[in-house]
């Protein structure tokens, strides 16, 4: 640190304004920051979701706050910074922050309210001593029910408990793999009244009886909103438990948004009575998880307070007490059952509240799909795992899109969904593929149909073959979300947290790591067949689809048809795949372990009930994987993960 300031408010800033958001009984605020030596060769990432497209923010100046108005996309700001120098830093500070990195040779950060420059510095030789360090300053990233490895249904949005009933019974009538299904929004007679309406699910308990049955686990949304004529607005009111003004009445969005006011659950009693509510009205009719929307919250707290102080100077944290409310509530009342939310904001420590943070309500085009790609792989930069957006877009279609280039996939027979969008069903494809290595593969968005047989006979093939890949690969997902309980590190990778010496991937924002073995390279350009990739110096790699082995440190043209996603596997690296199965429900065996040789490789395969707690005081089975190059020989050790000889599992590609 080369410098810091901590001023009160003033106009020669711009910021006596602050003075505004405080009540007189208010602990003072100041405007604080810190500046940092940036020599230029150093590289920054994380800051969560970021939509510009940037992978490495040197250069590029971070607003660090929940804003659904942001230009590109929404954002949600978690304040760590991951660098190629051995190093990490969390800002602590959850108000309006300006990061700038790389600028006049130093880094500067700028709060706009707080108390103290306060700031950690964490340091290690890798990557993943770092995130260890992040682990035990802001906590643990439980494992997640298995269901929510697999492949989680959704759209916007199923309106009756028949039509949800019906898609789930296709899925299992094709054979398909699929593990939830998701209820969004307006099943309720009124935004805060926490019922569904009978008119159209007349019984969900039985519904999500059926669905049980058929192996499937449901989610449905939850807001935190209530508006002055549901049941509980007058007490949520009475008490003190929305979000107010500084006479204590509760902010709405009039006269634009008539959906209310949002519960204050940074106060424990609101808390407690909101997962109670949740409990008692939603969960209890047999729902599994919870999908927690609009947690910016949609009406930005500056200006108002919540129950721990000024929303100006708490701004970034309600993600955190929100999920943390309704954890809290599954653990403490649900303990043998794994909760999981779902919710489209983040702060830092969010990961230890079972949460999957989606990128919010992105657009159907090609330029967000390329800008996804860094957009997720800076939020898991921040420590935060488990990443998702909504394949192919949240917004509507347009009513006409005509491509620079012929639709590799013909149209024709999806236009009752597609409409005169000529190549969405090739975007949905594309994009599709990258789902199946996120760490959470959900499909969503405002298209009237979602499933995947709804986008034409050309792309439901190969979405389907997709959808099989995911759950084939399920014993190396599952096996990686224990290494991030037990570490901390997530496991979709920029490359340059596995590569820092190879300066070819220091904003290399099109490729990543999924675990240790997979580079993935999604195409993102329409009507491309084939696409540059880089292989990271230091390790020779395999084209996972015909294993071939090729020398790192090369670019190389990679074949793309549609059907193909460029996907890559590291030399020295233990892939174990699963026997079929149509839902982590039913008991897959190991069907394979594949061996790409070229350097010595340790994998660790877990395996567990996937719905308890258990494995936080040791419960699983755990076998580890050895490679040994030298001897071309594979070892275990640990429980047996498979009955037959290690001949009938085993193989070594290109031997």
């Amino acid at each position: 640190m080369t410098g810091w300031q901590q001023s009160v408010p003033n106009h020669k800033d711009g910021t006596a304004g602050l003075n505004n958001d405080r009540r007189p009984t208010d602990p003072p605020l100041f405007t604080v920051g810190a500046t940092f030596v940036s020599p230029d060769d150093e590289h920054y990432y994380g800051l969560g979701d970021n939509h510009e497209g940037f992978l490495d923010h040197r250069g590029h100046p971070v607003r660090c706050w929940n804003d659904y108005l942001s230009p590109a996309a929404p954002t949600t700001c978690v304040p760590f910074l991951i660098t190629n120098k051995g190093y990490g830093l969390i800002w602590d500070n959850p108000s309006k922050t300006i990061i700038e990195p790389g600028f006049n040779e130093q880094t500067k950060w700028i709060s706009e309210a707080g108390d103290r420059v306060s700031f950690f510095v964490i340091s290690g030789n890798t990557a993943d001593e770092i995130y260890t360090g992040y682990r035990l300053l802001t906590g643990p990233t439980p494992l997640l029910p298995k269901a929510a490895y697999g492949y989680i249904q959704c759209k916007q949005r199923y309106q009756s408990q028949d039509e949800v009933l019906s898609v789930a019974k296709k899925y299992r009538d094709r054979h398909l793999p699929a593990d939830v299904m998701v209820v969004d929004w307006f099943y309720y007679t009124k935004m805060g009244q926490m019922d569904m309406d009978p008119k159209f699910w007349p019984d969900p308990a039985a519904m999500n009886k059926q669905l049980h049955e058929m192996g499937f686990e449901t989610m449905i949304s939850v807001w935190p909103r209530f508006v002055p004529d549901d049941r509980f607005y007058d007490m949520l009111s009475k008490n003190g438990w929305l979000i107010h003004t500084a006479d204590g009445k509760p902010i709405n969005g009039l006269p634009y948004d008539r959906a209310g006011s949002d519960i204050d659950t940074t106060n424990p009693d609101a808390a407690r009575w909101y997962w109670n509510t949740i409990r008692d009205n939603i969960i209890s009719k047999g729902f599994d998880s919870i999908w927690a929307d609009e947690t910016e919250p949609d009406l930005p707290p500056n200006g108002s307070y919540y129950h721990i102080g000024p929303g100006t100077q708490y701004y970034n944290v309600y993600a955190l007490f929100h999920t943390g409310a309704i954890y809290d509530g599954f653990r403490r009342d649900m303990p043998q059952k794994r909760g999981l939310i779902l919710s489209r904001d983040a702060y830092l420590g969010v990961q230890r509240n079972g949460a999957i943070v989606w990128s919010s309500d992105i657009y159907p085009t090609w330029d967000t799909f390329r800008r996804q790609i860094p957009t997720g792989l800076d939020f898991s930069a921040s420590g935060l795992t488990y990443w998702s957006n909504d394949t192919g877009g949240w917004q509507y279609l347009p009513p006409e899109h005509h491509p620079a280039h012929p639709p590799l996939l013909d149209p024709s027979d999806a236009r009752d969904n597609v409409g005169g969008y000529d190549d969405y069903p090739e975007l949905y494809t594309r994009w599709f593929q990258y789902a199946a290595f996120l760490p959470i593969m959900r499909a969503h968005g405002s298209r009237r149909y979602n499933e995947v047989w709804s986008y034409g006979k050309q792309a439901e093939p190969i979405l389907e073959k997709y959808l099989r890949l995911r759950y084939q690969l399920m014993p190396y997902i599952y096996s990686l979300g224990y290494s991030t309980w037990l570490t901390g590190a997530p496991f979709m990778r920029a490359l340059p947290l596995d590569f820092p010496n190879d300066p070819n991937v220091a904003d290399l924002r099109d490729e990543y790591m999924f675990g240790p073995a997979f580079l993935v390279a999604p195409v993102t350009e329409q009507g491309a067949t084939s696409r540059k990739v880089y292989l990271p110096a230091g390790a020779d790699w395999y084209n996972y689809w015909t294993n071939e082995r090729i020398r790192g440190g090369q670019t190389i043209t990679a074949s793309a048809p549609i059907d193909t996603i460029p996907l890559f596997v590291r030399a020295g690296s233990i892939v174990p795949l699963g026997s079929e199965v149509e839902s982590t429900h039913e008991k897959q065996t190991i069907a394979q372990v594949r061996i790409y040789p070229g350097a010595d490789a340790n994998f660790t395969l877990f395996f567990d009930d996937g719905i308890t707690y258990a494995y936080e005081k040791g419960a699983g089975q755990v076998t580890g994987l050895h490679w040994n190059e030298a001897t071309h020989q594979l070892t275990h050790d640990g429980v047996s993960a498979w009955t037959g000889p290690d001949s009938s599992v085993v193989e070594v590609v290109g031997k």
